[in-house]
């Protein structure tokens, strides 16, 4: 596979890529390594994380497969839980790096291959090559936040997931009590709630069952101090702050129907940072 040079008049020689796939496990990174279609992939193993080694193993597949240490580097990786670090990093290297949706990624339907299933680094590296060439089907790019647009994300994302411990939480105390033919429905007083119930003979809630009651009602009242405290946060920051993306909350909370829920996680996960060039982009 090759690229061609810009040309100046004089210099038409192609100027060849290495091509990079990666494999990225928990505890440990596959790199595969080609030049293009036909030849076998240099692969090696490196230890997850370790940047340094990515380098040095870049540096020596590109010694290996007789490239110039000058040769563009073409990478990609599915996304995943490393996030867009690795992205940023090998940017910063001058290699041109894609992230890959996994759940948009061409699949043999006749193997039955679930889309969410990783693949292995050499058909991520024969896709990778089909792409440099033009076939933008195979697969679909995932658009990279900023630092600052990522760190964005977190206030809103922290506040749905605390929420949605709390319900847990809830789901538990009514569960547990329910599996003694109790019933409460406001747990806002819940112990003093707890010394009036009477189990079927009138007797009262067994102490074993009510200290655990109490030590999930312990951290559903630690969670719901925890969601006025971020709730506060993020009133503070759309009081006071006069960042872009906090105009645009302020502004679609103007419109009927749209409150503070919906406006944040509109701009914090779709027009504060990402760019759509058609409605079919913002259905996708």
């Amino acid at each position: 596979m090759t690229t061609t040079a810009p040309h100046n008049g004089h210099d038409t020689t192609p100027e060849r890529v290495l091509f990079v796939a990666f494999e990225l496990r928990e505890k440990t990174w596959k790199l595969g390594f080609t030049t293009g279609h036909g030849q076998k992939p240099r692969e090696r193993t490196v230890t997850a994380r370790h940047h340094e080694h990515v380098l040095n193993e870049i540096a020596q597949a590109k010694r290996r497969l007789g490239l110039p240490e000058t040769a563009p580097v073409v990478s990609c990786y599915e996304a995943g839980r490393e996030g867009f670090w690795l992205h940023r990093f090998l940017q910063a290297q001058g290699i041109t790096n894609h992230v890959v949706d996994s759940s948009a990624i061409e699949v043999n339907r006749r193997r039955r291959r679930a889309k969410s299933d990783g693949l292995d680094v050499r058909k991520l590296l024969s896709m990778l090559m089909r792409y440099a060439q033009g076939e933008r089907q195979v697969w679909q790019v995932v658009k990279a936040p900023s630092v600052e647009a990522e760190d964005q994300r977190h206030l809103h994302r922290d506040l749905e997931t605390l929420k949605q411990e709390r319900a847990s939480t809830t789901t538990r105390i009514k569960g547990l009590l329910s599996s003694q033919g109790l019933r409460v429905t406001s747990l806002t007083k819940l112990p003093e709630q707890l010394e009036a119930l009477r189990l079927w003979d009138g007797s009262p809630v067994p102490p074993g069952l009510r200290r655990r009651v109490l030590r999930v009602y312990a951290h559903h009242t630690f969670l719901s101090e925890q969601i006025a405290a971020v709730e506060a946060e993020r009133r503070a920051q759309l009081q006071a702050s006069t960042d872009a993306s906090l105009d645009k909350v302020r502004q679609l909370m103007l419109l009927k129907g749209i409150g503070i829920n919906g406006a944040w996680l509109l701009v914090m996960e779709f027009f504060g940072w990402r760019e759509f060039k058609n409605r079919r982009e913002v259905g996708g």
